[in-house]
Parts: C-alpha cells; structure tokens; sequence
C-alpha cells in the first residue's frame, strides 16, 4: 500500500503542472460566470419562491374574510353554512371546535387539523398559517365569529405553486447551464487571443535556448505583454551585443597574442638547438641578445594579457556604484604614473569634481591616459593634466603630450581594440589601454575624443557628467 501512495504522491504534482495557463483561465471564468450565475439564479428563485407564498396567504386571507363577513347561509341538517362556503372550489374548508372536531355535518372533504388550528378554536392564539407537509397544502385558521369557541379553517393545495417553481428552477438550471458553457468558450477564446504574444515569447525563448538564435520576435500593440515582448527583445539585444563584443575580444586576442607566442617560440627553438650535439654555439652577444628579445617578449605577453583581463573587467557593468571625487581618482593616478615616468614632468590643473561611479575603473583610465602621455612624450618632455567643468553638468580631463602628436587618418581609430598606427607599433603596449579608457567613460555616461596639443603632441579628452565639488 505505501508502495501505491508514494506514486500517487509522485503523480499528483506532476498532474498539476499538465494544466496549461489556458486552461486555467478558461476554467477561471467558468467558475467566476459559473458562481455569478448560481446567486443570480438562487436569487431569482427564492424571491419569486416568497412571492408566490405570500400570494397563496394572501389569497387565503381574501377568502377567509369574506367567509366571515357572508350573511347568507343554508341549512344543512343541525349546522346553518354560509352560501359562500359552497363556492369554494378549489379550497378545502371547515369550522372546528375546541376539540378540533368540524361542526358541519355535512360530507366535505376535511382540511388537515393540528395544534395550531385547536389553539385559534379555543382561544389561544388569534390566528395561524402554517404549510402542512403531509397534505402539501397551505392552511390558514382563524376564529369563526358566528359559533362561539370555533375557528375558519382554510387549506389551499401547493400543488400548482410547486410546478411553477420546478419549472422555475430547470429553467434557472438550463440558463445558469447554458451561461457557464458560453463563459468557458468566451474564456477560451479570450485566453487563446491574450496568450498569443506570451505563446510568441515561449516559442522564442526555446528557440534561443534550442539554437542560441537571438533575433527578435515581432511587437505588436501596447498592452503589458506587448511591452514584455518589447523588454525581452531588448534582452535579447543585449545578449547579442555582449555576444559580439566577446567574440571580438577573442578573434582579436588571439590575433594579437600570435605574434608575441610566434617570436617566443621562434627563439626558444634557436636557443634549444645551440644547446643541441653538434649544433654550432651561439655567439655571446647573439645569445643576449635573444635572451633581451624573449624578456621583452614576455613583457609584452604579460601587458597584453593584463589588459586583455582588464578589458574584461570593463565589459561588465562594476556591480558597485559609489560617490567618486574625481581629483583624487587622478592625483592617485598621477601617483602611480610618477613612479614610471622618469624625467618626464606633469603639470596639473585640477578643480573639483564628483560623481556617482566605479572609482577604481576610473582611476585605471585615467593612469592609461597618463601612461600614453609618457610613452609618446620626448625626454624631458611635460605632460599637462586639466581638469575643468564645461558648464553643461559634465567636465572635461585633458591630458596634453609633445609628442608627435596622432595622424589625422588615425585620430577616428585611436579608441578601437587593438588598434595601433604605424609608428605606435615599435613601441611597447597592446592597443588595447585607449579602448579601455572609452570603455569606462561609456560605463559612466560619458565620451572620449582625441585631438592635437598646443605643443603638437597628442591630446586625449575623458568628458563625464556630475557636479562641481
């Protein structure tokens, strides 16, 4: 028996997930028209139920006074019986006495007599109307004036009242039927319509999910699921764009990476085979000179992955967003950029700044900035570092070299990965330090531009909004 209980556990719940939403909706209005229908209907029935009873005492009540009110009467044997009591054809009748025994002598057919009517006869009580459910007949008893301790008793049959209101209720029934049915259709017809963009979005999230295809599903309309169609395409967008920029970042990685890995390999091969039997030796100055050539190598390699993880880094949005005062994100910059300067100099001009941000992917633009500057400026040359708002709620950084500044062919290109001109290429770096700089600025609602220095150097802009210090 536990075996059978433990599947009809396991089944249950999976039962329940096999009704679609559809479904449920249909089966909702069903309910909801099902149950609406059924106080109407219970409504309707019990309030024609007292009407037509109150009719039926009402029409005992007409007939009981205007027997009492009748003067005419006839003989029949010892008991005078008013004439109007003869006309009663469809009502039984009888005068009772205390004992609840009629006092006409007369072969009629007697109405159901209990406690109550006895207790009208005797006095106790002035009236009475009562349903009877042996007789299924409506008695009403009241004292007979004529005959002292007596009392009117009235019955009338229910048996045309209960027709009426059985026909009543199949009615009732047949209608509340036939609107839970055109509920359940018209649920269904709705669910069918309303579900259609959210069938849409299913069939689109297994697609992605099936094939990894991120192209968006068709709008339409401007309802709530119209607009979660909406959002998830753009979901879908984002996916696509950070899709791509990975797929860039490694096409272009491996790119750039083959070149370091090829010269490496190269001159381990030569150096492995002077070591070889037989093999002539290298020379001393060609053996240092390969040895510098494989730690620049590695130096290069270990730049290039540095900025490739940084880069990285950059592509997710930082997760914690700060109150950032800009002067001391670049004095801590220029800090770091001192210590590898060498004899180059910085001049700077700073006025407060602050932001709401990511202050240390800010700082890393800023020393990539700084560190260009340096690597292109001559020997004893000045690095000039500004720092001013524009008045339009953003402010600029400026970092000026005099250096030999940027061809025009290569100013549209200088933020772009890996991108590097013809004369950066014999200079140490990966291209990838200015891509990381646009990179933060966009992160913080900002932009980049590159342009010519007074001295005719280069001139790299970091534009970010914020608020005066």
């Amino acid at each position: 028996m536990s075996m059978f209980l433990g599947q009809h556990e396991d089944t249950t719940p999976r039962e329940r997930q096999r009704v679609s939403l559809r479904s449920r909706i249909t089966l909702l209005a069903a309910l909801c028209v099902g149950g609406a229908v059924a106080l109407v209907s219970f409504g309707a029935y019990y309030t024609v139920f007292l009407g037509i009873y109150e009719q039926v005492d009402l029409n005992l009540e007409q007939r009981a006074t205007a027997l009492v009110r009748s003067t005419e009467v006839v003989d029949a044997t010892q008991t005078r019986i008013p004439q109007v009591f003869l006309e009663l054809s469809d009502i039984k009748f009888d005068v009772i006495d205390a004992r609840g025994n009629s006092v006409f002598n007369v072969d009629i057919e007697h109405p159901a007599v209990a406690e109550q009517e006895v207790a009208v006869a005797s006095g106790r009580s002035e009236s009475s109307i009562r349903t009877d459910a042996a007789t299924d007949s409506r008695i009403l008893t009241k004292p007979y004036p004529f005959l002292p301790n007596t009392a009117l008793v009235l019955a009338q049959p229910l048996d045309s009242t209960k027709s009426l209101l059985g026909k009543l209720s199949v009615v009732l029934i047949v209608i509340g039927g036939a609107g839970i049915i055109v509920a359940a259709l018209a649920g269904t017809a709705v669910a069918r319509g309303g579900l259609l963009p959210v069938q849409r979005l299913t069939a689109a999230t297994e697609r992605v999910a099936r094939t990894g295809d991120l192209r968006p599903i068709p709008v339409s309309g401007d309802d709530e699921l119209s607009r979660l169609s909406s959002s998830f395409n753009t979901m879908l967008g984002a996916v696509a764009e950070s899709q791509e920029r990975q797929r860039r970042l490694v096409a272009d990685a491996g790119h750039e990476l083959r070149t370091p890995l090829t010269s490496l390999r190269t001159n381990l091969e030569l150096m492995m085979a002077s070591e070889q039997p037989g093999a002539p030796t290298l020379d001393p100055q060609d053996k240092r000179e390969i040895q510098e050539d494989l730690q620049a190598q590695l130096d290069e390699l270990t730049q290039l992955i540095g900025d490739l993880v940084d880069l990285a880094r950059e592509d997710a949005a930082p997760t914690v967003q700060e109150h950032v005062e800009l002067v001391e994100v670049v004095d801590a910059a220029l800090e770091r950029a001192r210590r590898r300067a060498g004899d180059i100099r910085f001049e700077v001009a700073l006025q407060p700044w602050h932001l709401i941000g990511h202050a240390a992917s800010l700082e890393r633009a800023v020393l990539n900035l700084l560190d260009n500057a340096v690597k292109f400026s001559p020997p004893g040359g000045v690095v000039r570092v500004e720092l001013a708002p524009t008045g339009d709620g953003h402010a600029f950084l400026q970092v000026a070299d005099a250096g030999p500044g940027i061809a025009d062919a290569d100013l549209p290109h200088v933020f772009e990965r890996f991108y590097r001109s013809e004369e950066a290429r014999t200079l140490p770096g990966s291209g990838l330090g200015l891509a990381i700089v646009k990179q933060a600025a966009e992160r913080h609602g900002g932009s980049v531009f590159a342009s010519r220095s007074a001295d005719g150097g280069a001139l790299m802009a970091l534009r970010l909004p914020g608020e005066p210090g």
